[in-house]
């Protein structure tokens, strides 16, 4: 399949990226940055766009068969409206051009409540931190779930929890909120993507995905992720 990935210099989307060409796609890597874009591949076009700019997205969006975004922006941030803004964008030159197939991420955060089966601590103490520091992202992720919902678009929403890095795809789980579970394999999140764009399961529905296997302490992923302590991703 002929792949665009907006977002592909992130750490979810350089995975995303990496995993499509070795299982022989073809891609075209958005970013704004080309210059630090680490892949190179005889079926790999690495484009610079801005993803909140509608004639770039309008022009990288041709020609391709599905849209992968792994688009986001720092925790924290006070105004964020990337995820709904570039969303519009991408919808509109789907439909331009004539593209069904759409798979985007947002976040667990998103219904603004505790997953089931955690502890009292967790609950009242790291989750209400945890909300009340991403609540302009979640909105806004919330945003673009509610623009997708109103097209006529062929898409699915990919819902992580807390993103770490693992060393290996696992036996993780998708399924419908709210999952059990705290963390998410940036890996698996990729897998995941991939998955639903050259073969969807789950059209015109939001998921989340959810790693069970080696996952860290919810300690040092929110010191690091939200935070911003430790190694940039």
């Amino acid at each position: 399949m002929k792949l665009v990935i907006f977002g592909a210099n992130g750490p979810t989307g350089r995975l995303t990226t990496a995993q499509a060409l070795a299982e022989g796609h073809t891609v075209t890597a958005i970013t704004r940055h080309p210059e630090t874009f680490p892949l190179t591949d005889d079926a790999l076009t690495v484009t610079k766009a801005d993803a909140l700019d509608p004639d770039a997205v309008h022009r990288v969006v041709a020609g391709h068969d599905a849209v992968i975004s792994t688009l986001g922006v720092p925790y924290g941030s006070e105004a964020p409206t990337t995820l709904s803004e570039a969303g519009a964008h991408i919808v509109k030159a789907m439909t331009a051009h004539g593209i069904q197939r759409l798979v985007c991420v947002t976040s667990t955060g998103v219904p603004m409540k505790p997953p089931p089966g955690e502890t009292l601590v967790y609950r009242k103490v790291v989750i209400p931190m945890l909300l009340k520091m991403g609540r302009p992202l979640y909105e806004d992720a919330a945003r673009l779930e509610q623009l997708l919902a109103a097209t006529n678009l062929n898409w699915t929403v990919l819902r992580p929890s807390g993103l770490f890095d693992g060393d290996r795809i696992t036996k993780y789980t998708v399924g419908a909120p709210q999952l059990i579970g705290r963390f998410t394999s940036r890996r698996d999140l990729a897998d995941a993507l991939l998955n639903e764009a050259t073969a969807p399961t789950h059209p015109r529905a939001v998921m989340e995905v959810i790693t069970t296997e080696n996952t860290p302490s919810v300690y040092r992923v929110f010191l690091k992720e939200a935070l911003r302590l430790g190694p940039k991703s």
